[in-house]
């Protein structure tokens, strides 16, 4: 597993006054897929960097295995880490950085590498500064692949990709994951795509770690609750707030649609629809919250407005 244990980053006055991780504590499962999630500088990408050994971590630490990552050549063979840019692989051709990976990865496996060049139909003698961007992070991907590591780390993987390339991209780097019973952790905007692929995430804003938990779990931990209640007393959102707040319920929003408020509380459905019957309401119906729902709403209740989660931080 890779465990991350009060885990802080200052790169100092030249990037921030405020560290760009701060006492982060988490576990990552060996043979989950993992999702990164983060509002815009949260720090996705500096801890991606953390875990993959390239800089160290100005306090905490970071095992692989059980082993610490950073200078430590036994523990970072079995990462491989595909970041977000891919021009310092201009001058290579693929089967040069072939060649390169090989060197540091023992397990890499050339059968592997031209079968999964072969399906995106990528070729291996030409230098990477001729493809497109969505071709140069396919290359990547299959020369991640190829070095058959037992973690394997994305930070934005399908960036660049259309549809159809992007699903055949992700079922390929699934069906590896799968077959070997490797680790993968995903750093992506596409909310949906996290949650289709992932069983785990994780969520971090400026810095600070907001959530980590099974995806069921962290689904079931919010409702959605269409709330009818005829009370004049409770009429004004802002009585109603205070109602179901003194219910022992935190609530994160309410929408008023009508005569019904769409009340949205961060506590599973049973407890909700249970706690509201004090309040004798004519309707009181929850679902489940959705992924990018759980995300908009934990960062709105922070201050972070719902019009900036359209890009995400680097």
């Amino acid at each position: 597993m890779i465990e991350i244990s009060g885990v802080t980053m200052d790169f100092g006055e030249a990037r921030s006054e405020k560290p760009s991780l701060s006492d982060i504590s988490l576990t990552i499962p060996e043979g989950c897929i993992f999702g990164f999630l983060g509002s815009n500088g949260a720090g996705k990408s500096t801890l991606l960097r953390l875990m993959s050994g390239v800089y160290p971590a100005t306090s905490g630490e970071i095992k692989i295995d059980g082993e610490n990552v950073y200078d430590n050549p036994n523990a970072k063979e079995k990462i491989f880490f595909v970041n977000d840019e891919t021009t310092q692989f201009a001058n290579y051709t693929a089967d040069e950085l072939r060649m390169f990976y090989k060197g540091a990865y023992p397990a890499f496996s050339d059968s592997v590498f031209e079968k999964v060049m072969s399906a995106l139909k990528l070729p291996l003698d030409k230098k990477l500064s001729t493809f497109s961007k969505g071709m140069k992070r396919q290359a990547i991907v299959a020369l991640a692949i190829a070095a058959q590591t037992k973690y394997l780390l994305f930070d934005e993987a399908f960036d660049g990709l259309d549809p159809a390339m992007r699903r055949m991209v992700k079922n390929i780097i699934t069906d590896d994951i799968f077959d070997r019973g490797a680790t993968l952790i995903l750093s992506s905007h596409n909310l949906t795509e996290i949650s289709e692929i992932c069983d785990h995430a994780m969520l971090i804003h400026e810095g600070e770690l907001i959530f980590c938990d099974e995806l069921d779990a962290l689904r079931e931990g919010f409702t959605k609750v269409q709330l009818v209640v005829r009370d004049p007393a409770l009429a004004e959102e802002n009585a109603l707030r205070a109602g179901i707040t003194g219910l022992g319920l935190e609530v994160l929003d309410i929408v008023s649609m009508g005569s019904i408020r769409q009340v949205i509380v961060k506590a599973p459905e049973d407890e909700v629809v249970s706690k509201l019957s004090a309040l004798s309401p004519e309707l009181a119906e929850g679902v489940p919250l959705t992924l990018e729902e759980i995300f908009i709403y934990e960062l709105e209740a922070r201050g972070y407005g719902s019009a900036d989660l359209i890009n995400e931080d680097k």
